[in-house]
């Protein structure tokens, strides 16, 4: 027998490895080629590094540098952990198995195939040796480092106080430890397989493993021991998996509702820990084989691990479910459910909701509402889903600003009193396809929020401003240094180039319109912190390829003390210097201190809670104003808390996190990672705290829990007999998405005064035939004003109240009210006759309320004319409590027909005025053919109504002078629309017997003219 020159005894010298060309030609290659590639690779790396190079310069320049370089350091000390857990021992493995390869005298005559291998494996063997292992080394230490969080909060974790119910330990190893050991040991037993699949394949390309000719195989020695070591490590990490895997069932979502039940707690958890001791049993004789070459005992335990595994993990469990718990499944289940009951509602803030009970009645009666004050005076008429077009027409003033689809609600104190309000950022809106000075020198900020009152629109029933106007005006401002631009927000451009020197500069951001006698539109120079500085050369390079523009580095227009600003939506900015959170979708603005503010909630979660339901959270925050695509609430998780307050300045940037949460062990956790991220409470100033709102996708998580777990018994929990739905909208247009949750303010019955809230409502599940009551069984508010004392949050803030209405009481949900509105024979003409001269009528937001002892609906409707500067205005209001339906010109005239002729309400309306009405000592504005027609169309019904009580006192002579009102009034709305449309009117309007009109045809064009 020869030895391989690895062994101790020495053999022949090997031979030596032919020199290689410096080509496939032989050739060498030229000076000019090897320039050609160093260039391009440093023109790669250089690209690569400048990324690198703006995020430190963007997280500089907002006061983040700790939350960049924390990540990136973490990342890549454990990607270097990662690395050489991954590498070296498959390294080691593969050495291991050539070096203690058996060596045989090579046979010129019959060379057999491995042969022939290993002669080609030889010239690259060691560079496949170290190849390989960095290799995957690499590709497992991206995905290792990719849990960073992971890692950072199990070495910085906090605890929560308090233990689960099954093995009582502090719920912080759930959240915290839990995860960090399955990433290991899943981690390590991706090691220890792919070493020992990687050291195999040697042994068996250099001969330690042999397949026979006759179909045997022939494993040497040194491949057994290597087997055997591999294995007993493997046993040894998956009897840890065993025993953390009991753990884990106090987080598995498969069984009737989450965590550890009879069957898990009686048969699962005990047959993890069996199996655990048997697999670290078998690993040691599997160990001691390595060395004594014995292999009976550690087979025959593998064969035993397997049938073990087998019974004790699948069999057993199967038949205590089927045979024991299926036959008294409530009785048996009872403990654990109410454990999830309890811990459920703990991760989700549910422990603290007030249930009351509600004894709504349908029945009306006169002055039912005189005691509602706080409430019906602040009922919202102005739909902020509406309205966008409203304040468009009327506020925008030039075709470079815009308004969102959707406005926000707020609330702001007027000369001591708190009003509902319907707010919008007036944004900068830039077309995509101008040039490059407009796009990013030019266009480069918004101007201002508008707001307009809640509760009551201006004549015409246009929107009642309290602040807008350019430069802004308005009771809002308080303070004589009030910063309107609006550089960052939610329309911004992708990134714009602004800033210039104190002297010698010429501005060039377009500002606002003219005023007075200004002709021209003002300019402006950005003067804040608002972005890296571009002013140098290299910056500019720098950020010219990262955005792909050479304009961005040739344009005259950039100079010294120019700064760039991108990353300018609100809610990327804050994900950004807290990756961390979950943010809500929504991001509103604010006027604080004197600027406008957006505000942005963050939430700290974790899907990782005992005993806690998972929810979908794209799916429980989908409503008919949402997109599921465009949502920042994603994934599933079992735990979830409001735990963070971020605002951004609208005109520099600059971005403040604020610990809202004290008491989430989680945003603790994150305090000790990043402890300069964070202001405390005590820093929010009283005007910030005052327009702090419950978050509404917490809210709309909250109440898809509710819908099963507004449940406390186990009994009736298991039974299923109560589960409700939240409703479907009923003004969208869409079917089965849900109705969106409602800000108000209102006193619920249980409070002494009214306070700013968010809302929502509950009719009952679906039977299992698809049929479904729209009765209504809960109404849900959360308190969502945070009070006004700067550092100090309102005790009452959260709170969540749910008011439980009588199951045999059939009280309208918001489908069937709507079905009320839309089958009212008079509802129905009088809005047919508002959609004459093709005008489209709206329907608002369908408002629930729980006053007079009952449930109050409330909806705007708006009516729309076809042209293009037309806009929603509010002209008639829908009320109905009970089967009863209101529908008048106001609010209040709504409640009185619903109320017995007096509901006793105080609107907020201004007394005498409707929305057709011009204010006493108020010019009457000129109108646009559109307000004309919808002018017309109000006092048609207004002769309607008139009409018809005249015909109920049977006084004919009011009823003759009533019709013909209606006449005039269809006469002007026929001239209105006529000339909307460029037609002519032939002859007047004629109405038939019924009062109906009969309508007129335009009359044929000239002969000549297109017709």
């Amino acid at each position: 027998m020869s030895y391989g020159s690895d062994s101790p005894f020495g053999g022949p010298p090997r031979p030596r490895e032919p020199q290689r060309p410096s080509s496939p030609s032989g050739k060498k290659v030229s000076p000019l080629t090897l320039t050609i590639f160093a260039v391009v690779i440093l023109v790669a790396v250089f690209v690569f590094l400048s990324n690198f190079y703006a995020d430190i310069l963007w997280f500089n320049q907002l006061g983040f540098s700790q939350v960049y370089w924390t990540e990136r350091v973490a990342k890549l000390i454990i990607f270097v952990i990662a690395l050489v857990l991954m590498a070296v021992p498959m390294w080691f493995s593969m050495r291991s198995a050539y070096k203690h390869r058996p060596v045989y005298a090579p046979n010129a005559n019959q060379p057999d195939s491995m042969s022939r291998y290993q002669s080609q494996l030889e010239p690259i063997r060691r560079f496949l040796m170290v190849g390989i292992p960095l290799v995957v080394g690499i590709f497992a230490a991206v995905a290792v480092a990719g849990q960073w969080q992971t890692v950072l909060l199990f070495f910085n974790q906090t605890p929560f106080g308090s233990n689960d119910p099954q093995f009582n330990m502090d719920l912080s190893f759930f959240i915290f430890s839990l995860p960090f050991i399955a990433l290991i040991i899943g981690f390590l037993v991706s090691v220890v397989l792919l070493s020992g699949v990687a050291g195999l394949l040697t042994h068996y390309l250099y001969g330690g493993i042999r397949v026979e000719e006759r179909g045997g195989i022939t494993v040497g020695k040194a491949a057994r021991v290597h087997t055997a070591i591999v294995v007993a490590v493997f046993l040894v990490l998956q009897g840890v998996n065993f025993w953390i895997g009991q753990y884990e069932t106090l987080t598995d979502q498969s069984g009737r509702v989450a965590g550890a039940l009879y069957k898990d707690v009686h048969a699962v958890i005990p047959a993890q820990m069996i199996l655990a001791i048997i697999a670290i049993l078998i690993a040691i004789t599997f160990a001691i084989a390595a060395f004594t070459g014995r292999w009976r005992i550690p087979l025959i335990g593998t064969a035993m691990l397997v049938v073990t595994m087998i019974v004790v993990s699948g069999v057993y469990p199967f038949l205590v479910q089927q045979y024991q718990v299926v036959p008294s499944q409530r009785e048996l289940e009872r403990d654990y459910i109410d454990r999830n009951i309890e811990m459920t509602r703990l991760a989700y803030g549910l422990d603290d909701i007030e249930v009351t009970d509600y004894d709504a009645k349908i029945s009306t009666e006169k002055n039912a509402l005189a005691e509602e004050t706080a409430t019906t005076a602040n009922i919202r008429l102005l739909d902020p889903n509406l309205v966008s077009t409203a304040f468009a027409q009327l506020q925008q003033f030039r075709g470079y600003y815009t308004f969102p689809k959707n406005l926000n609600v707020d609330r702001y104190k007027i000369d001591g009193k708190v009003e509902d309000t319907v707010i919008a950022a007036r944004e900068v809106n830039v077309d995509p396809t101008d040039t490059w000075v407009n796009q990013h020198i030019n266009y480069t900020h918004g101007y201002g929020l508008v707001a307009a009152y809640g509760n009551r629109v201006a004549a015409g029933g246009r929107p009642d401003f309290m602040l807008g106007g350019i430069p802004t005006s308005g009771d809002l401002i308080t303070d004589k240094d009030y910063e309107p631009r609006i550089y960052f927000g939610e329309n911004s451009p992708e990134y714009s180039v602004v800033g210039g020197p104190d002297e010698g500069w010429t501005d060039q951001e377009l500002d606002r319109p003219g005023t007075g006698g200004e002709n021209q539109d003002t300019r402006y120079t950005f003067t804040g912190d608002g972005g890296p500085n571009v002013g140098n050369m290299f910056n500019r390079l720098v950020y010219a390829l990262k955005f792909a523009s050479t304009d961005l580095l040739l344009s005259q227009q950039v100079n010294s003390e120019s700064q760039i600003l991108y990353d300018r939506d609100p809610r990327d900015r804050v994900s950004k210097v807290a990756p961390y959170l979950t943010l809500d979708s929504s991001a509103y603005p604010a006027i604080v201190d004197g600027r406008v503010q957006w505000i942005v909630d963050g939430y700290t979660t974790s899907n990782d809670f005992p005993y806690s339901q998972q929810e979908q959270l794209d799916s429980a925050v989908t409503d008919s104003l949402t997109n599921a695509q465009d949502l920042s609430m994603t994934g599933r998780v079992n735990y979830l808390r409001n735990s963070v307050k971020a605002t951004v300045d609208a005109y520099d940037g600059s971005v403040k996190l604020y610990a809202w949460d004290t008491e989430d062990p989680i945003l603790k956790s994150w305090q000790k990672v990043f402890p300069s991220s964070y202001k405390p409470l005590k820093d929010m100033s009283a005007d910030l705290i005052e327009h702090v709102r419950y978050p509404e996708d917490l809210f709309k998580v909250q109440r898809e829990v509710l819908t099963t777990y507004h449940v406390e018994n186990p009994d009736a929990f298991y039974e299923s007999n109560d589960a409700w739905a939240v409703p479907d909208d009923p003004t969208s247009s869409t079917a089965g998405v849900k109705q969106p949750p409602y800000f108000m303010s209102l006193k619920m019955p249980t409070q002494d005064e009214a306070s700013f809230s968010l809302t929502s409502t509950f009719i009952p599940a679906a039977a299992s035939n698809g049929q479904q009551r729209n009765v209504l069984f809960g109404f849900l508010s959360a308190s969502a004003d945070a009070g006004s004392q700067a550092g100090v949050k309102s005790e009452d803030y959260g709170k969540l109240r749910l008011l439980e209405l009588p199951r045999d009481t059939a009280v309208p949900g918001p489908g069937q009210a709507q079905q009320n509105f839309d089958t009212n024979t008079r509802v129905t003409q009088e809005l047919n006759l508002l959609r004459q001269g093709a005008s489209e009528v709206k329907n608002g937001n369908l408002l629930s309320l729980p006053v007079g002892g009952g449930i109050l609906y409330v909806q705007p409707v708006y009516v729309q004319s076809s042209g293009q500067t037309s806009y929603p205005t509010l002209r008639k209001v829908l009320v109905s409590f009970g089967d009863q339906v209101g529908f008048a010109d106001t609010l209040a005239e709504a409640l009185d027909e619903v109320f017995g002729g007096n509901s006793g309400a105080v609107t907020g309306e201004t007394e005498g005025v409707s929305p057709g009405d011009t204010p006493e000592g108020e010019k009457t504005p000129t109108q646009s053919d559109e307000q004309k027609l919808s002018t017309a169309l109000s006092d048609a019904n207004a002769a309607i109504k008139k009409g018809q009580e005249a015909l109920a006192k049977n006084d004919f002579a009011a009823y003759g002078e009533a019709q013909k009102q209606l006449q005039n009034a269809l006469d002007r709305a026929m001239e209105a629309d006529a000339a909307i449309n460029g037609t002519e009117v032939d002859g007047e309007v004629k109405l038939d017997e019924n009062g109906a009109t009969a309508t007129p045809q335009p009359s044929a064009p000239a002969e000549g003219t297109e017709g």
